[in-house]
């Protein structure tokens, strides 16, 4: 690590490990409300290696609920976002992938899934579930945001249980009413978790949290 980078990440260093940090690839499938907010955390912590997948483009509704520029509109949101993360850090390796994520895509040790409907994340599930070391699931619908994470068997078995029928999800896309500031806490409790494997401490493994009733729980 040079000293520039020592200093870059010194008042971070006792939270992230920026070596094996650096050495992860992470997955981004979705940069839209919460992913795009997931990657420009995770490339400011000092990732490495990013992969987006997205087959979006950006539009007005985007600008002020997913943090997008006007410059942006019209863009493909991967490469929006990859423009973005050059920005914080042109030395982050960004792959950008402007289509809807297949099972035969590519995936990195870390999966953020940030997609807005559950037969999509259930599709992402399996694809991905015995490919991945990490893996990490944000829902938002409002002001209310839960987080998933699995590392481990007993995560594994128990985010399946999560995938209800989508005939039994609220009417409308997740993201359908949503605001900039939900979208960022939820990106962070998501990138949180991601920290706490790398340094392999346990993960909370569905946390629940709604600004508006103020209240937090968390999955015994």
């Amino acid at each position: 690590m040079t000293s520039a980078t020592s200093e870059r990440y010194v008042r971070q260093q006792d939270l992230v490990p920026h070596n094996r940090l650096a050495q992860v690839q992470v997955t981004i499938i979705g940069v839209g409300a919460i992913g795009r907010q997931v990657a420009l955390q995770l490339a400011a912590l000092g990732a490495g290696r990013l992969k987006l997948i997205d087959f979006d483009i950006v539009e007005p509704s985007n600008l002020c609920t997913q943090g997008y520029w006007p410059a942006d509109l019209g863009r493909e949101k991967v490469r929006a976002t990859a423009a973005a993360i050059g920005l914080l850090d042109p030395e982050v390796a960004v792959v950008q992938v402007s289509d809807r994520f297949r099972p035969s895509q590519e995936i990195g040790q870390a999966v953020f899934c940030c997609v807005d409907s559950i037969s999509a994340r259930e599709a992402i599930w399996r694809s991905v579930r015995s490919r991945c070391e990490f893996f990490t699931d944000g829902r938002m619908l409002g002001e209310v945001m839960r987080v998933l994470a699995v590392s481990d068997r007993a995560g594994r078995d128990y985010y399946p249980t999560t995938l209800f029928a989508q005939s039994e999800a609220e009417p409308g896309r997740c993201t359908a009413r949503s605001t900039i500031y939900a979208a960022t806490i939820a990106a962070g409790l998501m990138v949180h978790q991601f920290t706490r494997w790398l340094r392999d401490l346990p993960l909370d493994r569905d946390t629940t949290l709604n600004l508006l009733a103020g209240e937090w729980s968390q999955a015994a």
